[in-house]
């Protein structure tokens, strides 16, 4: 994911995600294409959870949850704004977190969203690329639950 600080870049980078692909020859990048792909279909506060990730833009990452919110991330609970604040502020965008969307399943009102994952994390022992699961519980335009898995099937 192409990163920009403008206010076009941020315009652009809520509408698309980009691939990028190298040709390497002699262990030199000998070509680089960059293909912009539209972000799937999403409900509001999850195209907008996705977006403040993206952006590491912790104000817009918290106006998407509702006050009660609860975040499950590795098998720990982060119940209401303060609690989902110290996670997000360190987890998401102390590391830089980013988010490729490569699948979208809406199920009953639950939105599954899984996304390679990238950002200045400690990588060692983790799959590349790394596949997340993110399970969204959207009510109206905030997230009231989100729980977050490795998903093994790296799809």
């Amino acid at each position: 994911m192409l990163r920009r600080r403008t206010e076009r870049g941020a315009k652009l980078a809520q509408a698309f995600q980009q691939r990028w692909r190298f040709g390497i020859v002699d262990g030199k990048i000998a070509m680089l294409t960059i293909m912009p792909e539209p972000l799937p279909a999403l409900p509001a506060p999850v195209a907008a959870y996705i977006n403040s990730t993206n952006g590491c833009d912790l104000r817009a990452l918290l106006s998407t949850f509702a006050d009660d919110a609860l975040v499950n991330d590795q098998l720990q609970d982060y119940w209401g704004k303060v609690a989902i604040a110290e996670w997000a502020a360190r987890d998401i965008i102390g590391v830089r977190l980013t988010m490729y969307v490569v699948n979208v399943l809406e199920h009953y009102e639950h939105v599954v969203v899984t996304a390679h994952i990238e950002g200045d994390y400690d990588k060692r022992g983790l799959p590349d690329p790394l596949a997340l699961t993110f399970h969204f519980s959207p009510r109206g335009d905030e997230i009231v639950q989100l729980i977050i898995l490795r998903n093994h099937a790296g799809i």
